[in-house]
């Protein structure tokens, strides 16, 4: 009440402030209120009354009153900051997932603070360590880190939505590709083009990702009736291209190539062409992902579509909730859906053929 009688008493001193200079204070003498009625009025709160709300939000746009970004952060007990932890910032996936994190919070006003394991879990522990008060939530992609390292080190009051880790019994919101589903619907296609040499790039082992990938595609193939083939790799392009190299140097190279990404598909499918092996009539490539570049290349690249953009958007809003006080303990499964393109298009020495799936050849 006080502040209310002090401010009517000092309305009519002074001259008005500058646009773009005015105070709190300003804003309150203008509208005839409190700097504590201002204040709640402008950073949302609900108990304040409509016509009050009105008042002060003229009161701001007149003065051309701008909210110091500290003080309204102080005031709300945020930071407005969402804290990102990734396997790696480079590469097509990472640029989408955070692409698709950026518009979300874009759009809730709010910044990204990201931050880089590379490939190191005890980087990523320390990335968790630094980001500790200085963000609202955190959404964290450690698909190679131990789920009991990780949640031994993720703060129990900080919200946290975690995309593609090891299952865990902490709890917490989970966001995760199915990929032993994508991984079995890519081998379901290439048996339905006739090819039965299908041979798979893994990721490396220990990622949740090229684990439920390698597993799908061994389950995929002895339910076709077909030996399984696994090449390592790390991917990346150059793993890719040297494991393609190396299967069509084989006198009885394979017919179709699955990569675990798209990334080592493209590095796959490049190297091929540039050695003269023709895609997909002698060899057929295929990846998981669908980065933009796997519809650029040429032949286009049949891929799994996981929707990254989108990922990183859905978990936003999931963490937004969460940061707010809702209850989220979910696991939410993204199921790939497979884009067919040319690099896998079936060719006169590739048509589908009419025996079962159990017709005997075994994958070299």
């Amino acid at each position: 009440m006080f502040a209310a009688q002090h401010d009517k008493e000092g309305s009519g001193r002074g001259s008005p402030p500058e646009m773009g200079n005015a105070t709190i204070r300003d804003v309150a003498r203008v509208a005839d209120v409190s700097v504590a009625s201002a204040s709640r009025a402008l950073n949302g709160r609900d108990n304040v009354r409509p016509e009050l709300r009105a008042r002060v939000e003229a009161a701001a746009q007149q003065l051309g009153y701008v909210p110091h970004a500290g003080a309204r952060s102080l005031s709300l007990s945020r930071t407005g900051t969402i804290g990102v932890v990734l396997p790696d910032l480079h590469g097509e996936f990472f640029s989408e997932f955070v692409r698709g994190m950026d518009r979300e919070v874009s759009a809730r006003g709010l910044h990204l603070l990201l931050s880089n394991m590379h490939a190191d879990p005890e980087q990523g522990i320390e990335a968790l360590r630094a980001m500790r008060g200085r963000v609202d939530g955190l959404v964290v992609m450690a698909p190679q880190v131990d789920a009991d390292v990780l949640g031994g080190h993720l703060p129990p009051s900080v919200p946290a939505i975690l995309v593609n880790c090891a299952p865990n019994q902490q709890g917490r919101a989970e966001l995760r590709i199915d990929n032993a589903a994508g991984a079995a619907a890519m081998v379901a296609h290439l048996v339905a083009t006739g090819r039965r040499r299908i041979v798979h790039i893994a990721g490396p082992a220990g990622n949740i990702d090229a684990d439920g990938r390698r597993r799908g595609y061994a389950e995929a193939m002895a339910r076709a009736g077909l030996s399984p083939r696994i090449v390592e790799g790390q991917f990346d392009e150059a793993s890719g291209a040297a494991a393609a190299l190396a299967l069509a140097a084989e006198s009885d190279h394979c017919e179709a190539i699955f990569a675990a990404n798209d990334m080592m598909a493209i590095g796959a499918l490049v190297a091929l062409r540039d050695a003269g092996v023709r895609v997909p009539d002698e060899i057929a490539i295929a990846g998981f992902d669908d980065v933009p570049l796997a519809r650029l290349v040429s032949p286009a690249l049949t891929t799994l579509r996981v929707g990254i953009a989108e990922a990183g958007a859905r978990a936003i809003v999931r963490l937004a909730a969460l940061v707010d006080g809702a209850a989220d303990h979910f696991v939410e499964e993204m199921v790939p859906a497979l884009v067919p393109r040319d690099s896998t298009a079936a060719t006169h020495t590739t048509r589908p053929r009419q025996e079962g799936p159990g017709s005997g050849e075994r994958a070299s």
